[in-house]
């Protein structure tokens, strides 16, 4: 608030010495004093100000609330999916994933081949990026492995994506059209 009334003090002092008392009173101070109106008043309301009246939430009992809609978190519990016998997720190492979205193409399909080979067959190279693509969604296992490698969702093109060390900006064009793609898996000798 100080610094409102401040800066309508300078500009009024200002448009005083420069164009005088009329330009000061009909240009600078309405617009000024609409700028530095505020919701939040000082001191006290005068008594011809209406009230304002407090919207409190109204308490029901437990009786009436069984009956109303819920959030999908107790229609959750409510149908009778239990959280403790769920399994817990692997947690994600992120020094390690940082350090695995810096592989190179050839040092990514390696380590796929050795350690994940299911995502191996599925591993198709675009440009020098690695996308693995699935034809439904996946449990939160796989998808907790895929991050772990250093893979991240592109929710445009529904599909996995290893940036290989090289972090672009998102295209508005194909990358399988514009760099050629292949599945390393079905070049391998048997």
């Amino acid at each position: 608030m100080f610094l409102c009334r401040r800066s309508l003090l300078v500009a009024l002092t200002g448009l005083l010495a420069h164009r005088g008392p009329d330009v000061a009173t009909f240009r600078g101070i309405l617009p000024l004093a609409a700028l530095c109106r505020s919701p939040f008043r000082e001191g006290r309301r005068s008594e011809n100000a209406p009230a304002l009246k407090k919207n409190t939430m109204k308490t029901k009992s437990k009786k009436s609330l069984d009956s109303e809609l819920k959030n999908r978190t107790a229609q959750h519990l409510e149908d009778g999916a239990e959280t403790e016998g769920k399994p817990e997720l692997p947690k994600i190492d992120l020094v390690k994933r940082r350090r695995n979205r810096s592989l190179p193409t050839d040092r990514l399909l390696a380590m796929l081949q050795k350690e994940a080979p299911r995502f191996w067959e599925l591993a198709e190279v675009v440009g020098k990026w690695v996308w693995i693509q699935f034809g439904e969604q996946q449990p939160p296992q796989i998808t907790a492995e895929l991050s772990q490698l250093g893979f991240h969702w592109n929710n445009r093109r529904q599909v996995w994506q290893h940036p290989c060390g090289i972090v672009t900006d998102g295209v508005n064009y194909d990358p399988r059209r514009r760099y050629g793609s292949h599945f390393p898996a079905d070049h391998q000798p048997a």
